[in-house]
């Protein structure tokens, strides 16, 4: 079984995190919570790019690997990021629960290095007549977005993993840090630690090891 993670960040308070499980060469399920929502549906995709630099406008368009039109998750013709909507309730928690066989953790289509987005508005499925129907599902704006991550079945070694810098807020590897290691786990429970590293405003020295060891990583059940 294979393992990855997203922790969702944005400027507009909204957040969450996504799990994502593949057995084998079986489905995808994906499962998690979004918080921080108007309630409703909201258009959810998996986007080409990895890259949150300028917010979520960089990750790019949704993953399609097969060039195909803007679907449903249920259609033959649909990009493999299409995955619909999640339904934020008065509270503004969507609950998320998929499962789905075009987005592989493993092989040549692996999402591993791309984005998960959640949009402002619902996802027309591609059959709204809008002129962004079969390309977005005229879903309006990106609310929130992560990296997908995966990680290392191995255990971390937590002397070459040193703390994060209370006056900076930067994650400071020891001078034995090796991406042959696991990516911190330990930054799970601060997401907004994580959402700092995406947007890479931790330091700078940091962030080569840091992309090498969460680009590689697997971790298993």
């Amino acid at each position: 079984m294979v393992k990855a993670v997203a922790v969702l960040g944005s400027s507009e308070g909204v957040k969450g995190t996504i799990f994502f499980t593949q057995e084998g060469d079986g489905p995808t399920t994906v499962t998690g919570s979004v918080s921080g929502l108007k309630p409703g549906l909201h258009g959810f995709h998996v986007h080409a790019l990895g890259d949150t630099t300028n917010g979520c406008i960089s990750t790019g368009p949704h993953y399609n690997p097969a060039s195909k039109e803007h679907g449903a998750p249920e259609d033959e013709n649909r990009h493999a990021g299409d995955l619909g909507n999640v339904t934020a309730g008065a509270d503004g928690v969507a609950n998320v629960s998929v499962t789905d066989s075009q987005i592989p953790l493993t092989g040549p289509n692996s999402i591993i290095g791309r984005a998960v987005v959640v949009h402002a508005d619902p996802d027309d499925l591609g059959k709204g007549g809008h002129e962004l129907s079969k390309s977005t599902g005229n879903a309006g704006g990106r609310v929130a977005c992560a990296f997908v991550f995966l990680f290392f079945a191995a255990p971390c070694n937590p002397q070459q993993l040193d703390s994060i810098d209370k006056n900076t807020r930067t994650w400071k590897p020891s001078p034995s840090f090796s991406p042959d290691l696991c990516f911190p786990r330990w930054l799970l429970r601060r997401p907004e630690w994580l959402w700092q590293w995406q947007q890479q405003q931790l330091a700078p020295e940091v962030l080569p090891a840091v992309w090498v060891c969460a680009s590689v990583a697997l971790f298993s059940a």
